[in-house]
């Protein structure tokens, strides 16, 4: 049988090993809540080609209310000689700068102080395509993050309708995409619809149903492994209106993650012929 001394001397180990733990808890809590991450709001986006695009890039941090300093952001491609952006020591530090990139890329440094770093590429071309790394280095710590970008040509294609035909026109697609029609009631429809190809490679569709009804809502889904674009359009007594969305293919299994809200709302009035 343990003696008294005995015993109070195990439920003093005992003690310092509970508030050991607990002070270790403490400590690990703490200091977890102080490192920073850097993130994308989007690590897999698509870029129109020829239209500009945020590649997004921030330190995430535990403050509500950022302010790092001495920022350092570097922006690097796989498999690319040279940097993409780089920014340190309060400027923009583009001696090794890419020529692919020169003139194209820029940070915003009134918004470095609250952590992002997201890149703007101008004038997207297909060869920006790749996988892309940003790096920051702060007075709050720092990381990196990889986004992987794609490229892809998508237009809003515009309605007409004559001679009992509707008529979708887009000019801009790339990869070559397919076209399908349907009815009010979610049904398949034949479609005749032709391609013809730019010297750049970007595809333009022509895509004629017929008949058509007047007042009837149809739509034209224009898609490829990357974008579909959604149409609605109606016939008028006067013309057709017109209703397009975009949104990432879900066969993309880089983008499923990702939707794009793009919404354009247009109303065309062409007189019947």
């Amino acid at each position: 049988m343990a003696t008294l001394g005995q015993i109070i001397f195990y439920s003093m180990i005992t003690l310092i090993v509970v508030f050991s733990a607990l002070i270790i808890l403490i400590l690990a809590l703490t200091f977890s809540g102080s490192l920073s991450e850097v993130m994308s709001s989007n690590k897999a986006p698509i870029a129109n080609i020829g239209e500009d695009k945020l590649l997004s890039c921030y330190l995430k941090t535990q403050s509500e209310k950022p302010r790092v300093s001495q920022v350092s952001v570097t922006w690097t491609k796989k498999g690319l000689q040279g940097l993409v952006y780089r920014y340190e020591d309060g400027a923009p530090d583009l001696k090794d700068q890419n020529s692919q990139f020169r003139g194209r890329t820029e940070l915003f440094p009134d918004t470095l102080v609250t952590g992002n770093a997201s890149l703007l590429m101008r004038n997207v071309r297909r060869s920006d395509e790749g996988e892309y790394t940003c790096s920051i280095s702060s007075s709050d710590g720092g990381g990196k993050v990889n986004i992987h970008l794609r490229t892809a040509a998508f237009s809003a294609p515009k309605f007409t309708f004559s001679n009992g035909a509707l008529v979708a026109e887009a000019n801009r697609w790339l990869p070559k995409p397919n076209v399908t029609w349907l009815n009010p009631d979610g049904d398949v429809l034949q479609g005749n619809t032709s391609f013809s190809q730019s010297s750049a490679g970007i595809y333009s569709v022509v895509s004629v149903l017929q008949p058509v009804n007047i007042s009837s809502a149809y739509t034209c889904r224009i898609e490829n492994d990357l974008v579909i674009s959604v149409s609605t359009a109606t016939v008028t007594g006067s013309g057709v209106s017109e209703n397009t969305y975009f949104t990432y293919s879900a066969a993309s299994s880089l983008l499923a993650s990702a939707y794009l809200s793009i919404t354009t709302s247009v109303f065309c009035i062409y007189y019947l012929t």
